[in-house]
């Protein structure tokens, strides 16, 4: 399996988050870059570094004051005298529809909440994580797969204009619009444990676009706002958008139950590749206690993607650092290629 990645993936550390009243340790560090990338060498991967190109597909995604907010807001912030990291204190409400001038006001405006702290690295992470993704799908364009995007920090809550949830640019939605033009229609399969709001915004309006997630029950658990089941899309995405919520504690016969939705109405869309969002956070060993799969349901996991037998990108979404978060990483991909095996 071809793997991308870039090592400037590992630049953003920012310790410390504020959380449910306290201030604890951000579970998205540079840990998981390395974790991941020792993986897939243990396992000989074909493992290629990305270049870091144009800005193009993240701005056909991304707004473009956004992206410009993200490359250089920690300069601007610490050229004002504030503290180390930027972390806004206020956000605009529902109530608040005008974009503020000042540094302050302009770092809530393009965030909803303080899991994207922003330090001295972060623009070199974040945009280096995006062209992974944008790499990737053009490995796959060239080998039709299976490529696996190591991408980190994570990007599926991330809407073109604001970062959450520890997501800063959508890496699964640039690699989709990337592989629409080659491909034609896309079906995104986000497996990550947290529902993928920023892929579903992007998306929810377009005809050639799939989005299918499932994930925890947005009652019990971040995004909160959005990952409902009847959640489907509008206009001409109208029917587009499958949304699987499942309770806390799920395990592996439900969660593969639930893959096999997905894949059905894959099949029906007709697409002619698939982008997977691969949180590894539904894991029963991960710190976020969501899900209980094992190595074996990823394994499985895999193997069920994999026989849908189209082209497919892989690209890193959650999957936090746990004893065995590499694990989880190797059985999947050894799902996916062991169904590769079996077809050939």
């Amino acid at each position: 399996m071809i793997v991308v990645h870039h090592h400037d993936q590992a630049l953003h550390d920012p310790g410390m988050i504020f959380w449910a009243g306290l201030f604890v340790e951000q579970v998205e560090r540079p840990q998981r870059y390395h974790v991941l990338l020792d993986a897939v060498m243990r396992d000989g991967h074909k493992i290629l570094e990305a270049p870091l190109g144009s800005l193009a597909p993240i701005l056909a995604i991304h707004d473009r004051h956004y992206v410009d907010f993200l490359r250089t807001i920690h300069d601007r912030w610490i050229s004002n005298g504030y503290g180390p990291v930027a972390v806004p204190h206020v956000h605009p409400t529902h109530r608040m529809t005008r974009k503020p001038t000042d540094l302050v006001g302009e770092l809530g405006w393009y965030s909803n909440s303080t899991t994207c702290p922003i330090v001295s690295g972060t623009w070199q992470a974040v945009v280096a994580s995006a062209q992974t993704a944008v790499h990737g799908a053009r490995m796959l364009k060239m080998s039709g797969g299976p490529v696996y995007a190591m991408c980190r920090p994570p990007g599926h809550h991330a809407y073109p204009d604001l970062m959450t949830g520890v997501c800063y640019l959508n890496n699964a939605a640039i690699a989709a619009n990337e592989l629409v033009e080659g491909f034609g229609k896309i079906a995104i399969l986000d497996i990550d444990v947290h529902h993928g709001n920023g892929i579903q915004s992007i998306f929810w309006e377009r005809s050639d676009v799939l989005y299918c997630s499932i994930h925890i029950d947005p009652c019990l658990a971040a995004p909160f706002f959005a990952g409902y089941a009847d959640e489907v899309g509008a206009g001409p995405g109208l029917g587009l958008t499958f949304n699987q919520p499942l309770p806390h504690a799920t395990s592996d016969p439900k969660w593969l139950v639930a893959i096999d939705g997905m894949i059905a109405r894959a099949r029906d869309f007709k697409p002619g590749a698939l982008v997977v969002a691969l949180g590894l956070d539904a894991s029963e060993l991960d710190p976020m206690d969501t899900f209980r799969i094992t190595e074996d349901g990823f394994r499985e996991a895999g193997r069920k993607i994999s026989a849908v037998g189209l082209p497919t990108l892989l690209v890193q979404e959650g999957g936090y650092l746990n004893p065995i978060l590499g694990g989880y990483l190797r059985a999947f991909l050894r799902g996916v290629e062991s169904e590769e095996v079996f077809r050939g």
